[in-house]
């Protein structure tokens, strides 16, 4: 039959179809009881499961003599369509001219998050045997005479719609609870977290936000047919000049997309991109126009100016100057407290190192670059000069494990303060390579005996963490990190497109590549306290003279009723409606 129904046929039978070719004819079945003569037609049990066999279809046959109203079809062929992982019979049922309002909506059905395949097909076989089950009582066929109404069958439509409801609400609550386990962030878990008790307030995601988990999820699963089939309806929703959500979108589609094509050139960023000049300078426009990493660099400043208030002899060890912005306003900062002590005091005099590490990846090291570097320092020197700060700017160029004291110009007299800022992340841990360079960067900084280290660094679980995880944690992060721009900056500025291209190349290189081409890898604060005890290092308290400068500078900023900022345990947490997104500490 050409509408894929079963339906009457005049030739003597029932015919079944799906919508394409002859049907398939079964002739009538006379009861032994004598009912063929009422032309009640019925059918064996056996007779129906051997056609589900061969058509994957069953057909409910109304068990009436008379044309009887047609039956509300609840359930529909694209409820079970290709962008559902759940394999089951196509049910077709008798359409009706009035549908339940909760039924005339469209449905779409995510792929389930099933960590095993065994699972995956216990939960098809579930599906199908209830589906069984409702057809037997349909279709059971007792001696006893039947009083059948002329005005309709013995199946009500409420019947059809509760038996169909109960079957499907079973799958959908577990895909639900499966979608929220993915969804929840995971610096709630004690491997994660190791004890963070930063609290993260949790919505609900978008419906484009939990397609993207989904897609994830598909990828780690193996299952790239349904995860192509979501991206090419994500892609409809991407915007990357529409509102932070629909920039989000177009964000990590761009990474899945490079995830599953890692070898094509024309699609996945490669690692040189993230150790370009362009990347870098983006990255530093970043830290000076989103409050939450500036913040989190102005907390490091205050808490070395803290640390070394009884010098007047300052050296601070950077591995990452950049444009040079936490520096400048450091100098600032001393020339304020000069500016509040005694004149008999001795001036105070700042000298910065800066460290240029061959061996580290993820930083120019052409001959623009040194150019850099001595633009950067002349700047500072002119900055100071102003200031009346005494200033001196030296570059090192040596490897991590050839550092000392006496290479670096250390003096007697002098604080020395490391400055670790958004460094430690990028680099390789014992999870990429047996020589572990970030815990060999931090035995040779212990061994500096610094007055004080700091460090800050995004709170995102995005090192160790299994593929799914790592992509959820990436889609709160940078989606909170997009609305919070949104407080702070024109959405149509040339600035903010460089930064936002900046984010997508560090999104795509943290969820697209694997091993030494995976460059980002964020840690929770948890994670970090832990490897910074095992070097050797002990949390410095953030005191008052920290937090109260930096609760001045949040309350300056218009439009910032989401920006949070949180004390707690010796860490600094700033982040966007909860979203902790930066986090600062101090070290001795």
């Amino acid at each position: 039959m050409a509408s894929g129904f079963p339906g009457r046929d005049l030739r003597g039978g029932f015919g079944f179809g799906f919508g394409y070719g002859p049907a398939i004819q079964v002739p009538y079945q006379r009861r032994s009881d004598g009912g063929a003569a009422s032309g009640l037609l019925k059918r064996p049990v056996s007779e129906m499961e051997r056609l589900q066999e061969a058509l994957f279809l069953r057909s409910v046959k109304q068990k009436t003599q008379f044309a009887s109203p047609t039956l509300s079809n609840p359930l529909t062929h694209a409820a079970f369509s290709s962008a559902s992982n759940i394999s089951t019979p196509s049910v077709f049922l008798p359409s009706m001219s009035s549908t339940p309002a909760f039924l005339n909506c469209s449905i779409r059905s995510f792929p389930t998050t099933s960590s095993t395949a065994e699972a995956e097909m216990e939960k098809k076989s579930t599906m199908a045997n209830r589906l069984l089950e409702l057809e037997r009582q349909l279709l059971e066929d007792d001696d006893e005479e039947e009083q059948i109404s002329i005005s309709g069958s013995v199946v009500t439509n409420c019947e059809w719609r509760d038996a169909i409801q109960k079957l499907i609400s079973s799958p959908s609550t577990a895909t639900a609870t499966n979608q929220h386990s993915m969804s929840s962030s995971p610096t709630n878990s004690s491997s994660s977290s190791s004890g963070s008790s930063f609290s993260i307030t949790q919505s609900t995601p978008s419906p484009s936000r939990q397609m993207l988990l989904d897609t994830a999820t598909a990828i780690s699963e193996g299952d790239h047919y349904t995860a192509a089939s979501n991206l090419a309806i994500l892609k409809r929703a991407a915007n990357q000049r529409g509102d932070p959500d629909q920039r989000l979108t177009a964000i990590m589609i761009e990474a899945l997309v490079s995830r599953l094509n890692p070898r094509d050139p024309m699609i996945t960023l490669p690692i040189t991109d993230i150790c370009s000049s362009e990347h870098h300078s983006a990255l530093h426009m970043l830290y000076e126009s989103s409050p939450c990493f500036k913040l989190g660099l102005i907390a490091a400043n205050f808490a070395i100016l803290e640390s070394t208030k009884d010098h007047t002899k300052i050296h601070i060890l950077d591995f990452d100057v950049g444009q040079g912005g936490q520096l400048a306003s450091f100098i600032n900062a001393v020339s304020e407290r000069q500016s509040l002590r005694s004149p008999r005091s001795p001036p105070i005099s700042v000298k910065i190192t800066a460290v240029s590490d061959i061996s580290l990846p993820f930083f120019p090291h052409t001959a623009a670059g040194e150019r850099h570097l001595c633009t950067v320092g002349d700047r500072l020197a002119t900055l100071a000069k102003h200031l009346g700060v005494g200033f001196r700017f030296n570059i090192v160029k040596r490897k991590i494990h050839e550092l000392d004291r006496e290479t670096l110009g250390c003096e007697a007299g002098e604080a020395l303060a490391v400055n670790l800022a958004f460094l430690i992340s990028r680099v390789a841990d014992e999870s990429v390579s047996p020589a572990n360079p970030r815990d060999e960067l931090l035995r040779q900084v212990k061994s500096l005996k610094p007055t004080v280290v700091t460090l800050v660094e995004q709170e995102i679980n995005g090192n160790t963490a299994p593929f799914a995880t790592r992509f959820a944690e990436a889609c709160a992060h940078y989606g909170a990190l997009l609305e919070s721009l949104d407080a702070t900056s024109n959405r149509e500025s040339t600035g903010r497109a460089g930064i936002e291209a900046c984010l997508a190349r560090k999104a795509a290189n943290s969820i697209a590549h694997e091993g030494p081409d995976r460059v980002e890898r964020c840690e929770v604060y948890g994670k970090w306290r832990a490897r910074m005890g095992m070097a050797g290092f002990q949390t410095l308290p953030v005191g008052p003279t920290v937090i109260e400068p930096l609760k001045l500078r949040l309350a300056s900023l218009r439009n910032n009723p989401g920006f949070t900022l949180k004390e707690e345990a010796g860490r600094l947490g700033c982040g966007w409606m909860g979203r902790v997104l930066t986090v600062a500490s101090a070290w001795r």
